[in-house]
């Protein structure tokens, strides 16, 4: 049995991943209104599937039979495993694990946390080596990847079972360091980051995506952000720049900020970077451009290896399946080579302005 905690659209869709595996599921939310509703909107989630034939009616009534919905954390009671999926708020997510290993007894605890170190939501915990992240991405039923990240204090057969139970349920999992950003979003902030660096050097964000779609992209960097929302993109960026103590690498650019305050968030507000303009013609140096992105994705992979508890193949792994990139960034490096990517990034350190000189030193992947 299995157990989650949080029911809004990432809960819910955790837990509709594991009821499709076969798994009986206790589910709650501490407010009223998510619990009374889940079960009619998990079944309005699944009505797409049935209407074109890839699930029967039957097998969406076994599943929705498989989710049980309780009142509280408390009463989520014994399960294999329990996993968090609520606000990115350290107090509210330590008040759940408190609530779950007072009434789960042995079970292994994982948080869904995007951003809080593991480790901190472990402090406190009366058994913090059964705790560990599991980072689903979003929409969970549709995206294959999940980053499993032990902390240091994490007993290796609480990850073990973590990460057996997510792949009996058809997920990819990659083993994530306990540190900001863990994998995917720490390796995509370049993605961003210098499509806005570009932009504050007068190139246009529809010609910048144009770019990166001939190089094989589904979706630009500005088309990404206003997928995602630009708040949601602006708070991401800010607490890893803060979590890297403000390095370069991680700046937040005034035009994601004025984008921001000017309530220009993308698709949910109406406007955004690109959003709702067409597509435009890539531009004469698009291949340029996106060396330049990819230059700078490379260079980050390579700081992050270099600190260790990742593989290479987990970093590609996890930016071609948790962003749909073409290609992960140690295949962007055989692909692009060493000797451009390196002169790549020298020419960008020569022109950028002081302050923003360090963000690309080379990795030792590099140097």
């Amino acid at each position: 049995m299995i157990g989650v905690v949080g029911l809004g659209a990432m809960g819910l869709g955790i837990a509709q991943v594991f009821a499709a595996a076969g798994h009986e599921v206790r589910v709650t939310d501490a407010a009223p209104a998510m619990r009374d509703s889940a079960l009619a909107r998990l079944a309005e989630a699944l009505a797409p599937r049935v209407a074109k034939g890839a699930l029967s009616g039957a097998s969406r009534d076994a599943l929705l039979a498989r989710v049980t919905v309780v009142e509280s954390a408390g009463e989520i009671g014994p399960v294999m495993l329990a996993v968090e999926a609520v606000v990115e708020r350290i107090e509210v997510k330590r008040a759940v694990f408190a609530a779950l290993e007072a009434g789960s007894g042995g079970a292994v605890m994982a948080t869904n946390t995007s951003s809080i170190p593991v480790a901190e939501i472990a402090r406190g915990m009366a058994r913090p080596e059964r705790l560990v992240g599991l980072h689903f991405f979003n929409p969970a039923p549709v995206m294959k990847l999940v980053e499993v990240i032990g902390h240091a204090g994490s007993d290796a057969a609480a990850i073990d079972l973590a990460r057996r139970v997510t792949e009996a349920a058809g997920k990819v999992v990659i083993a994530a360091p306990d540190r900001p950003g863990f994998i995917v979003n720490r390796c995509a902030r370049p993605f961003y980051g210098e499509a806005l660096a570009l932009l504050a050097e007068g190139r246009g964000a529809a010609e910048v995506d144009a770019a990166m779609v001939a190089a094989g992209y589904r979706i630009g960097p500005f088309g990404l952000i206003d997928l995602i929302g630009a708040d949601i993109n602006l708070a991401a960026t800010e607490g890893l720049a803060a979590a890297m103590g403000g390095h370069p690498r991680y700046h937040v650019f005034a035009a994601l900020r004025e984008q921001v305050a000017a309530g220009r968030l993308g698709r949910k507000s109406g406007a955004g970077f690109v959003y709702p303009s067409g597509a435009v013609a890539p531009p004469a140096d698009a291949a340029q451009i996106a060396l330049r992105i990819e230059a700078t994705l490379v260079n980050e992979a390579g700081w992050l290896l270099a600190e260790g508890g990742v593989s290479a193949g987990d970093i590609d792994t996890g930016l071609t399946l948790g962003l749909n990139f073409p290609r992960g960034p140690f295949a962007m490096l055989q692909a692009q080579g060493r000797a451009a990517v390196r002169a790549t990034l020298a020419g960008l350190a020569a022109s950028a302005p002081p302050a923003l000189r360090g963000r690309y030193d080379l990795s030792p992947l590099l140097a």
